[in-house]
């Protein structure tokens, strides 16, 4: 989806930061499992849930300047907001 976006200042900026969070989710999540101590793994999980946040962020702009095919954004964004409930859960029950 990043890729279809608006080739203006404002477009790439959103472009960039989307795929960075979005990219970012993931790449948490691995090290999150890889950690080497409870703390470091609450630590890699808050930052995952920090990204899907921010992405779902990105996704509600981009949806609201219509820059992307609504079904495309929708999609991700129910995603992001999964990813997300499910790294606040987490996050909820290491305490």
């Amino acid at each position: 989806m990043s890729s279809s976006l608006p080739n203006t200042p404002e477009g790439r900026v959103i472009r960039n930061q989307i795929t960075k969070s979005g990219t970012s989710i993931g790449a948490n999540y691995r090290e999150a499992n890889r950690a080497r101590s409870k703390a470091d793994f609450s630590n890699k999980i808050s930052i995952a849930e920090s990204e899907a946040s921010e992405t779902a962020y990105w996704l509600e702009i981009i949806e609201e300047l219509a820059w992307a095919e609504i079904q495309m954004v929708q999609a991700a964004m129910k995603e992001a907001n999964e990813l997300l409930a499910i790294f606040t859960s987490i996050g909820k029950n290491m305490k």
